[in-house]
């Protein structure tokens, strides 16, 4: 039988860097000259870094040398400004204690996101950086993770291409109805419903009726 792995997404799914991302295109700017709207990009975090500098310029090489430089500045700058979101470590440590594997699988640079890692004490199996959308059905697709857990319609794509159950919050970009739209299995309310989700899902042996676990949009809004 396939052990247990789950995959996650990291920024806005485990952890929160929104504070050190605009202060970190803040000094950017200084340095650059360049208008960088931090509080846009920390606002959208998924897409690729490269992407965003796109906004601003069209030299490639210059687009490369202002991923190195925010990446320099990364370590001293968002790794102190940021938090692990509510229910992150009780869900790494729900797929534990069923004796399962934790891979995660970012958009984000490997090096810095494993500084993330150590740095709010969350142990994972396996961490792959530097992936986006659809690409990340690579990564799950060699650990063989059974569900993806993400923020982002572009996690919901990459879940659904690596054949893993696509379960996702609403703590970033794309709210509940875009998560559903987008075809994603399971809409939680947060990470902190998670645990629980998982030991059902798990304790059934197999998947869930997902239909009945996709929770409506009517009950998401409900006062």
């Amino acid at each position: 039988m396939a052990v247990l792995t789950v995959g996650f997404d990291l920024d806005m799914t485990l952890i929160d860097p929104r504070p050190g991302m605009r202060r970190a295109f803040e000094v950017l700017g200084g340095q650059t000259g360049l208008p960088l709207d931090g509080e846009s990009f920390a606002n959208n975090l998924g897409p690729p870094l490269q992407d965003e500098f796109r906004r601003y310029v069209t030299d490639e090489a210059l687009v490369t040398s202002l991923v190195t430089e925010f990446r320099a500045l990364y370590p001293g700058i968002v790794i102190p400004r940021t938090v692990a979101l509510p229910g992150a470590v009780e869900s790494v440590a729900a797929v534990r204690e069923l004796g399962g594997r934790v891979v995660v699988v970012t958009g984000k640079y490997a090096p810095n996101a494993s500084l993330h890692l150590d740095a709010l004490g969350i142990e994972v199996d396996h961490l792959v950086g530097e992936l986006w959308s659809v690409a990340k059905a690579d990564a799950l697709r060699e650990f063989g993770a059974q569900i993806y857990v993400g923020d982002h319609i572009g996690d919901v794509v990459g879940a659904k291409a690596a054949g893993a159950v696509a379960v996702t919050v609403p703590s970033g970009a794309c709210d509940a109805a875009q998560l559903a739209g987008a075809g994603a299995d399971v809409v939680l309310g947060d990470l902190t419903e998670f645990p629980a989700w998982l030991r059902e899902w798990a304790g059934t042996g197999q998947a869930l009726d997902l239909r009945h676990e996709r929770r409506s949009l009517d009950q998401q809004n409900a006062p």
